[in-house]
Protein backbone atom coordinates (compact mmCIF):
# COMPACT_ATOMS: atom_id res chain seq x y z
CA UNK A 1 0.00 0.00 0.00
CA UNK A 2 1.37 3.41 -0.98
CA UNK A 3 1.94 6.32 1.38
CA UNK A 4 -0.85 8.28 -0.28
CA UNK A 5 -3.40 5.57 0.49
CA UNK A 6 -2.42 5.57 4.19
CA UNK A 7 -2.98 9.30 4.61
CA UNK A 8 -6.23 10.36 6.37
CA UNK A 9 -8.98 11.55 4.13
CA UNK A 10 -9.44 15.32 4.10
CA UNK A 11 -12.76 16.83 3.33
CA UNK A 12 -12.53 19.24 0.46
CA UNK A 13 -12.45 22.84 1.74
CA UNK A 14 -11.34 21.76 5.23
CA UNK A 15 -8.15 22.45 7.10
CA UNK A 16 -6.45 19.64 8.98
CA UNK A 17 -5.57 20.41 12.58
CA UNK A 18 -3.58 17.89 14.59
CA UNK A 19 -3.29 17.84 18.36
CA UNK A 20 -2.43 15.33 20.98
CA UNK A 21 -5.49 13.93 22.68
CA UNK A 22 -6.48 10.97 24.80
CA UNK A 23 -5.60 8.36 22.18
CA UNK A 24 -2.56 6.97 24.06
CA UNK A 25 -0.28 9.80 22.89
CA UNK A 26 -1.30 9.54 19.22
CA UNK A 27 -2.27 12.65 17.29
CA UNK A 28 -6.01 13.10 16.99
CA UNK A 29 -7.34 14.48 13.68
CA UNK A 30 -9.82 17.32 13.78
CA UNK A 31 -11.33 18.92 10.70
CA UNK A 32 -12.68 22.45 10.68
CA UNK A 33 -14.63 23.65 7.68
CA UNK A 34 -13.08 26.88 6.48
CA UNK A 35 -15.34 29.88 6.87
CA UNK A 36 -17.68 28.15 9.35
CA UNK A 37 -18.54 29.55 12.81
CA UNK A 38 -16.68 27.82 15.66
CA UNK A 39 -18.78 25.92 18.19
CA UNK A 40 -19.27 27.39 21.67
CA UNK A 41 -17.25 25.73 24.39
CA UNK A 42 -18.59 24.23 27.58
CA UNK A 43 -17.29 27.14 29.66
CA UNK A 44 -19.08 29.65 27.47
CA UNK A 45 -22.35 27.72 27.82
CA UNK A 46 -21.94 27.58 31.65
CA UNK A 47 -21.22 31.32 31.81
CA UNK A 48 -24.28 32.05 29.70
CA UNK A 49 -26.42 29.84 31.97
CA UNK A 50 -25.16 31.62 35.09
CA UNK A 51 -25.81 34.98 33.52
CA UNK A 52 -29.35 33.94 32.68
CA UNK A 53 -30.02 32.93 36.31
CA UNK A 54 -28.68 36.12 37.89
CA UNK A 55 -32.04 37.83 37.41
CA UNK A 56 -35.52 36.49 37.01
CA UNK A 57 -38.70 38.10 35.87
CA UNK A 58 -41.98 37.67 37.70
CA UNK A 59 -45.40 37.48 36.13
CA UNK A 60 -45.83 41.26 36.05
CA UNK A 61 -42.43 41.79 34.46
CA UNK A 62 -40.55 42.82 37.61
CA UNK A 63 -36.88 41.83 37.81
CA UNK A 64 -35.81 39.79 40.88
CA UNK A 65 -32.15 39.06 41.61
CA UNK A 66 -31.21 35.39 41.91
CA UNK A 67 -29.62 35.87 45.34
CA UNK A 68 -32.82 37.41 46.67
CA UNK A 69 -34.79 34.44 45.36
CA UNK A 70 -32.46 31.96 47.07
CA UNK A 71 -32.49 33.98 50.29
CA UNK A 72 -36.29 34.10 50.33
CA UNK A 73 -36.44 30.33 49.75
CA UNK A 74 -34.11 29.71 52.69
CA UNK A 75 -35.94 32.26 54.85
CA UNK A 76 -39.39 30.72 54.67
CA UNK A 77 -37.97 27.23 55.20
CA UNK A 78 -36.10 28.44 58.29
CA UNK A 79 -39.29 30.08 59.55
CA UNK A 80 -41.20 26.83 59.16
CA UNK A 81 -38.40 24.91 60.90
CA UNK A 82 -38.29 27.44 63.75
CA UNK A 83 -42.07 27.24 64.17
CA UNK A 84 -41.84 23.43 64.32
CA UNK A 85 -39.07 23.59 66.94
CA UNK A 86 -41.05 26.13 68.99
CA UNK A 87 -44.16 23.95 68.82
CA UNK A 88 -42.08 20.99 69.95
CA UNK A 89 -40.76 22.90 72.96
CA UNK A 90 -44.28 24.03 73.86
CA UNK A 91 -45.57 20.47 73.73
CA UNK A 92 -42.62 19.22 75.80
CA UNK A 93 -43.27 22.01 78.31
CA UNK A 94 -46.88 20.88 78.70
CA UNK A 95 -45.81 17.23 78.95
CA UNK A 96 -42.70 17.89 81.01
CA UNK A 97 -43.35 15.03 83.44
CA UNK A 98 -43.70 12.47 80.63
CA UNK A 99 -40.70 13.87 78.74
CA UNK A 100 -38.48 13.69 81.84
CA UNK A 101 -39.65 10.14 82.56
CA UNK A 102 -38.86 9.01 79.00
CA UNK A 103 -35.45 10.70 79.14
CA UNK A 104 -34.62 8.94 82.41
CA UNK A 105 -35.82 5.65 80.91
CA UNK A 106 -33.48 6.10 77.96
CA UNK A 107 -30.60 6.90 80.32
CA UNK A 108 -31.29 3.77 82.37
CA UNK A 109 -31.57 1.72 79.17
CA UNK A 110 -28.26 2.95 77.80
CA UNK A 111 -26.50 2.11 81.07
CA UNK A 112 -28.17 -1.22 81.93
CA UNK A 113 -28.69 -2.71 78.46
CA UNK A 114 -25.11 -4.11 78.25
CA UNK A 115 -25.50 -5.65 81.71
CA UNK A 116 -28.83 -7.24 80.75
CA UNK A 117 -27.34 -8.62 77.51
CA UNK A 118 -24.46 -10.09 79.50
CA UNK A 119 -26.75 -11.76 82.05
CA UNK A 120 -29.04 -13.05 79.28
CA UNK A 121 -26.27 -15.43 78.17
CA UNK A 122 -26.77 -17.57 81.30
CA UNK A 123 -30.42 -16.99 82.22
CA UNK A 124 -33.76 -16.11 80.57
CA UNK A 125 -33.82 -12.57 79.23
CA UNK A 126 -36.83 -11.51 81.31
CA UNK A 127 -35.08 -12.60 84.50
CA UNK A 128 -31.87 -10.87 83.36
CA UNK A 129 -33.72 -7.59 82.72
CA UNK A 130 -35.54 -7.70 86.06
CA UNK A 131 -32.33 -8.56 87.91
CA UNK A 132 -30.32 -5.78 86.28
CA UNK A 133 -32.95 -3.03 86.65
CA UNK A 134 -34.35 -3.95 90.07
CA UNK A 135 -30.91 -4.80 91.44
CA UNK A 136 -29.53 -1.44 90.36
CA UNK A 137 -32.56 0.28 91.93
CA UNK A 138 -31.97 -1.52 95.21
CA UNK A 139 -28.33 -0.46 95.22
CA UNK A 140 -29.33 3.16 94.56
CA UNK A 141 -31.99 3.19 97.28
CA UNK A 142 -29.59 1.57 99.74
CA UNK A 143 -27.03 4.27 99.03
CA UNK A 144 -29.62 6.99 99.63
CA UNK A 145 -30.64 5.32 102.91
CA UNK A 146 -27.01 5.24 104.01
CA UNK A 147 -26.64 8.94 103.22
CA UNK A 148 -29.80 9.79 105.16
CA UNK A 149 -28.60 7.81 108.16
CA UNK A 150 -25.22 9.57 108.11
CA UNK A 151 -26.80 13.01 107.89
CA UNK A 152 -29.24 12.21 110.73
CA UNK A 153 -26.49 10.86 112.97
CA UNK A 154 -24.15 13.79 112.40
CA UNK A 155 -26.80 16.53 112.38
CA UNK A 156 -26.43 17.59 116.04
CA UNK A 157 -22.64 17.53 115.93
CA UNK A 158 -22.67 19.32 112.59
CA UNK A 159 -24.94 22.05 114.04
CA UNK A 160 -22.50 22.61 116.89
CA UNK A 161 -19.59 22.72 114.44
CA UNK A 162 -21.47 25.23 112.31
CA UNK A 163 -22.16 27.52 115.24
CA UNK A 164 -18.54 27.28 116.37
CA UNK A 165 -17.36 27.74 112.79
CA UNK A 166 -19.40 30.90 112.36
CA UNK A 167 -17.76 32.27 115.50
CA UNK A 168 -14.31 31.41 114.13
CA UNK A 169 -15.16 33.09 110.83
CA UNK A 170 -16.25 36.24 112.66
CA UNK A 171 -13.02 36.35 114.66
CA UNK A 172 -11.04 35.72 111.46
CA UNK A 173 -12.77 38.60 109.69
CA UNK A 174 -12.22 40.90 112.67
CA UNK A 175 -8.50 40.17 112.74
CA UNK A 176 -5.73 40.90 110.25
CA UNK A 177 -5.82 41.62 107.33
CA UNK A 178 -9.58 42.38 107.08
CA UNK A 179 -10.22 44.24 110.39
CA UNK A 180 -14.00 44.05 110.01
CA UNK A 181 -15.86 45.87 112.77
CA UNK A 182 -17.87 43.65 115.15
CA UNK A 183 -20.93 45.81 114.57
CA UNK A 184 -20.92 44.81 110.88
CA UNK A 185 -21.20 41.11 111.66
CA UNK A 186 -23.83 41.75 114.32
CA UNK A 187 -25.88 43.81 111.88
CA UNK A 188 -25.57 41.06 109.28
CA UNK A 189 -26.83 38.44 111.72
CA UNK A 190 -29.73 40.64 112.75
CA UNK A 191 -30.68 41.25 109.11
CA UNK A 192 -30.65 37.52 108.42
CA UNK A 193 -32.86 36.81 111.45
CA UNK A 194 -35.23 39.63 110.46
CA UNK A 195 -35.47 38.33 106.90
CA UNK A 196 -36.28 34.81 108.10
CA UNK A 197 -38.96 36.04 110.54
CA UNK A 198 -40.59 38.34 107.96
CA UNK A 199 -40.63 35.79 105.17
CA UNK A 200 -41.51 32.77 107.26
CA UNK A 201 -44.85 32.30 105.52
CA UNK A 202 -43.17 32.48 102.12
CA UNK A 203 -40.61 29.91 103.16
CA UNK A 204 -43.34 27.58 104.44
CA UNK A 205 -45.30 27.91 101.19
CA UNK A 206 -42.15 27.19 99.21
CA UNK A 207 -41.59 24.11 101.35
CA UNK A 208 -45.14 22.92 100.64
CA UNK A 209 -44.58 23.57 96.92
CA UNK A 210 -41.38 21.59 97.16
CA UNK A 211 -43.31 18.71 98.68
CA UNK A 212 -45.67 18.81 95.69
CA UNK A 213 -42.71 18.78 93.35
CA UNK A 214 -41.36 15.80 95.25
CA UNK A 215 -44.56 13.90 94.45
CA UNK A 216 -44.12 14.76 90.77
CA UNK A 217 -40.51 13.59 90.89
CA UNK A 218 -41.54 10.28 92.43
CA UNK A 219 -44.23 9.86 89.75
CA UNK A 220 -41.68 10.52 86.99
CA UNK A 221 -39.28 8.04 88.60
CA UNK A 222 -41.92 5.28 88.71
CA UNK A 223 -42.89 5.93 85.08
CA UNK A 224 -39.21 5.92 84.04
CA UNK A 225 -38.66 2.60 85.84
CA UNK A 226 -41.72 1.09 84.16
CA UNK A 227 -40.61 2.22 80.68
CA UNK A 228 -36.99 1.21 81.20
CA UNK A 229 -38.02 -2.40 81.86
CA UNK A 230 -39.59 -2.64 78.40
CA UNK A 231 -36.82 -0.65 76.70
CA UNK A 232 -34.10 -2.88 78.10
CA UNK A 233 -36.05 -6.05 77.34
CA UNK A 234 -37.27 -5.35 73.80
CA UNK A 235 -36.21 -1.92 72.62
CA UNK A 236 -35.26 -3.31 69.18
CA UNK A 237 -38.80 -4.58 68.67
CA UNK A 238 -40.19 -1.10 69.25
CA UNK A 239 -37.78 0.32 66.68
CA UNK A 240 -38.58 -2.30 64.04
CA UNK A 241 -42.30 -1.85 64.60
CA UNK A 242 -41.93 1.92 64.18
CA UNK A 243 -40.03 1.38 60.94
CA UNK A 244 -42.87 -0.80 59.66
CA UNK A 245 -45.18 2.21 59.82
CA UNK A 246 -42.94 4.28 57.57
CA UNK A 247 -43.05 4.34 53.76
CA UNK A 248 -40.45 2.07 52.15
CA UNK A 249 -38.39 4.97 50.77
CA UNK A 250 -38.19 6.63 54.20
CA UNK A 251 -37.07 3.57 56.14
CA UNK A 252 -33.38 3.72 55.27
CA UNK A 253 -32.87 7.43 56.25
CA UNK A 254 -34.85 6.93 59.44
CA UNK A 255 -32.89 3.78 60.23
CA UNK A 256 -29.57 5.55 59.75
CA UNK A 257 -30.67 8.59 61.76
CA UNK A 258 -32.11 6.51 64.59
CA UNK A 259 -29.05 4.31 64.94
CA UNK A 260 -26.71 7.32 64.87
CA UNK A 261 -28.85 9.03 67.52
CA UNK A 262 -28.89 6.02 69.82
CA UNK A 263 -25.19 5.33 69.32
CA UNK A 264 -24.33 8.91 70.29
CA UNK A 265 -26.79 9.10 73.19
CA UNK A 266 -25.68 5.78 74.67
CA UNK A 267 -22.01 6.66 74.29
CA UNK A 268 -22.49 10.08 75.86
CA UNK A 269 -24.54 8.69 78.76
CA UNK A 270 -22.09 5.91 79.60
CA UNK A 271 -19.19 8.31 79.26
CA UNK A 272 -20.71 10.96 81.50
CA UNK A 273 -21.48 8.30 84.13
CA UNK A 274 -17.82 7.26 84.12
CA UNK A 275 -16.69 10.91 84.30
CA UNK A 276 -19.08 11.64 87.19
CA UNK A 277 -17.97 8.53 89.09
CA UNK A 278 -14.31 9.46 88.64
CA UNK A 279 -14.93 13.01 89.85
CA UNK A 280 -16.87 11.72 92.84
CA UNK A 281 -14.08 9.30 93.80
CA UNK A 282 -11.43 12.04 93.60
CA UNK A 283 -13.51 14.51 95.59
CA UNK A 284 -14.50 11.88 98.16
CA UNK A 285 -10.90 10.85 98.77
CA UNK A 286 -9.88 14.49 99.25
CA UNK A 287 -12.79 15.24 101.63
CA UNK A 288 -12.11 12.12 103.72
CA UNK A 289 -8.42 13.01 103.88
CA UNK A 290 -9.25 16.56 105.01
CA UNK A 291 -11.79 15.19 107.55
CA UNK A 292 -14.61 17.35 106.26
CA UNK A 293 -17.98 16.43 107.82
CA UNK A 294 -20.60 14.75 105.61
CA UNK A 295 -17.93 13.61 103.16
CA UNK A 296 -20.09 10.79 101.73
CA UNK A 297 -23.19 12.97 101.08
CA UNK A 298 -20.99 15.61 99.47
CA UNK A 299 -19.38 12.93 97.31
CA UNK A 300 -22.78 11.75 96.09
CA UNK A 301 -23.76 15.37 95.45
CA UNK A 302 -20.63 15.74 93.32
CA UNK A 303 -21.58 12.60 91.36
CA UNK A 304 -25.03 13.88 90.41
CA UNK A 305 -23.84 17.45 89.83
CA UNK A 306 -21.26 16.24 87.29
CA UNK A 307 -24.12 15.41 84.89
CA UNK A 308 -24.39 19.17 84.26
CA UNK A 309 -21.24 19.97 82.24
CA UNK A 310 -18.98 22.88 83.19
CA UNK A 311 -21.12 24.24 86.05
CA UNK A 312 -22.36 21.23 88.03
CA UNK A 313 -19.08 20.19 89.61
CA UNK A 314 -18.07 23.72 90.75
CA UNK A 315 -21.49 24.20 92.39
CA UNK A 316 -21.20 20.94 94.33
CA UNK A 317 -17.65 21.79 95.43
CA UNK A 318 -18.83 25.23 96.51
CA UNK A 319 -21.26 23.55 98.91
CA UNK A 320 -18.38 21.42 100.19
CA UNK A 321 -16.30 24.59 100.62
CA UNK A 322 -19.00 26.20 102.78
CA UNK A 323 -19.22 23.06 104.94
CA UNK A 324 -15.43 22.97 105.29
CA UNK A 325 -15.32 26.69 106.13
CA UNK A 326 -17.89 26.36 108.89
CA UNK A 327 -16.54 23.13 110.36
CA UNK A 328 -12.79 23.04 109.68
CA UNK A 329 -11.75 26.66 109.23
CA UNK A 330 -10.54 28.90 106.41
CA UNK A 331 -7.39 26.91 105.56
CA UNK A 332 -9.26 23.67 104.86
CA UNK A 333 -11.88 25.68 102.97
CA UNK A 334 -9.18 27.12 100.71
CA UNK A 335 -7.85 23.63 100.05
CA UNK A 336 -11.35 22.44 99.10
CA UNK A 337 -11.72 25.53 96.94
CA UNK A 338 -8.53 24.58 95.13
CA UNK A 339 -10.17 21.23 94.32
CA UNK A 340 -12.55 23.09 92.02
CA UNK A 341 -9.64 24.10 89.79
CA UNK A 342 -7.92 20.70 89.96
CA UNK A 343 -11.06 18.64 89.26
CA UNK A 344 -12.08 21.03 86.49
CA UNK A 345 -8.71 20.62 84.77
CA UNK A 346 -8.77 16.83 85.09
CA UNK A 347 -12.34 16.66 83.80
CA UNK A 348 -11.78 19.00 80.86
CA UNK A 349 -8.35 17.86 79.67
CA UNK A 350 -8.17 14.17 80.66
CA UNK A 351 -11.53 12.56 81.32
CA UNK A 352 -13.65 14.09 78.57
CA UNK A 353 -11.11 13.47 75.75
CA UNK A 354 -10.44 9.90 76.93
CA UNK A 355 -13.83 8.66 78.04
CA UNK A 356 -16.11 10.50 75.61
CA UNK A 357 -14.05 9.70 72.52
CA UNK A 358 -16.78 7.41 71.12
CA UNK A 359 -19.47 10.09 71.40
CA UNK A 360 -19.70 13.37 69.52
CA UNK A 361 -17.03 15.75 70.82
CA UNK A 362 -18.46 19.25 70.86
CA UNK A 363 -16.49 22.45 71.16
CA UNK A 364 -16.47 23.92 74.71
CA UNK A 365 -18.19 27.06 73.41
CA UNK A 366 -21.04 24.92 72.03
CA UNK A 367 -21.27 23.05 75.35
CA UNK A 368 -21.39 26.30 77.36
CA UNK A 369 -24.01 27.91 75.12
CA UNK A 370 -26.10 24.72 75.17
CA UNK A 371 -26.04 24.46 78.96
CA UNK A 372 -26.93 28.14 79.45
CA UNK A 373 -29.69 28.05 76.83
CA UNK A 374 -31.12 24.85 78.28
CA UNK A 375 -31.06 26.35 81.78
CA UNK A 376 -32.90 29.45 80.56
CA UNK A 377 -35.54 27.44 78.71
CA UNK A 378 -36.18 24.62 81.20
CA UNK A 379 -34.17 25.24 84.36
CA UNK A 380 -32.02 22.46 85.79
CA UNK A 381 -33.67 19.84 83.57
CA UNK A 382 -32.83 21.85 80.45
CA UNK A 383 -29.22 22.24 81.57
CA UNK A 384 -28.95 18.45 82.02
CA UNK A 385 -30.50 17.43 78.69
CA UNK A 386 -29.05 20.25 76.56
CA UNK A 387 -25.67 18.69 75.74
CA UNK A 388 -26.95 15.17 74.87
CA UNK A 389 -29.68 16.69 72.68
CA UNK A 390 -27.16 18.84 70.79
CA UNK A 391 -24.81 15.86 70.46
CA UNK A 392 -27.58 13.66 69.05
CA UNK A 393 -28.71 16.37 66.63
CA UNK A 394 -25.16 16.87 65.40
CA UNK A 395 -24.60 13.12 64.95
CA UNK A 396 -27.87 12.68 63.04
CA UNK A 397 -27.05 15.63 60.80
CA UNK A 398 -23.60 14.21 60.02
CA UNK A 399 -25.03 10.76 59.32
CA UNK A 400 -27.65 12.05 56.92
CA UNK A 401 -25.20 14.35 55.12
CA UNK A 402 -22.73 11.55 54.46
CA UNK A 403 -23.17 8.61 52.11
CA UNK A 404 -24.70 5.44 53.59
CA UNK A 405 -22.33 2.70 54.70
CA UNK A 406 -23.78 -0.61 53.43
CA UNK A 407 -21.36 -2.70 55.46
CA UNK A 408 -22.13 -1.02 58.76
CA UNK A 409 -25.86 -0.98 58.06
CA UNK A 410 -25.78 -4.69 57.22
CA UNK A 411 -23.85 -5.55 60.36
CA UNK A 412 -26.23 -3.49 62.48
CA UNK A 413 -29.26 -5.12 60.88
CA UNK A 414 -27.82 -8.60 61.45
CA UNK A 415 -27.00 -7.78 65.05
CA UNK A 416 -30.47 -6.37 65.74
CA UNK A 417 -32.16 -9.29 64.00
CA UNK A 418 -30.13 -11.70 66.08
CA UNK A 419 -30.99 -9.87 69.30
CA UNK A 420 -34.69 -9.89 68.41
CA UNK A 421 -34.54 -13.61 67.63
CA UNK A 422 -32.75 -14.30 70.90
CA UNK A 423 -35.34 -12.26 72.78
CA UNK A 424 -38.18 -14.13 71.06
CA UNK A 425 -36.81 -17.63 71.78
CA UNK A 426 -38.55 -19.51 74.58
CA UNK A 427 -36.48 -19.99 77.67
Amino acid sequence: MSDASRRPYRKPGAEHVGRRGAGRGQPRMRYVVLGSRPARGVGAVARAHRASTVVRRTGDGAVVHHGLTVGAAYAWRLLVLGAAVYAGFVILGRLQLVAVALFLALVVTSVLRPLADLLARWMPRTLAVVLSVVGSLMVFLGLLALVGELVASEWDRLGQQFSGGIGRIERWLQGSPFHVSPTVTEDLQSKVNTFVSEHRSTLISNAVTGAGRLVEVLTAAVLALFCSLFFVHSGDRFWHRFQGWLPPRARDPWNRAGRAAWRTFAGYTRGIVIVAATNAVLVGMALFALRVPLALPLTILEFFAAFIPLVGSPIALSVATVVALASRGPVIALVVLALIVVVGQIEGHVLHPLVLSWAVRLHPVVVAVSVIAGGILAGVIGAVVAVPMVSVAWAVSGELRGPPDPGRRGRAADRDTGSVKRAALPR
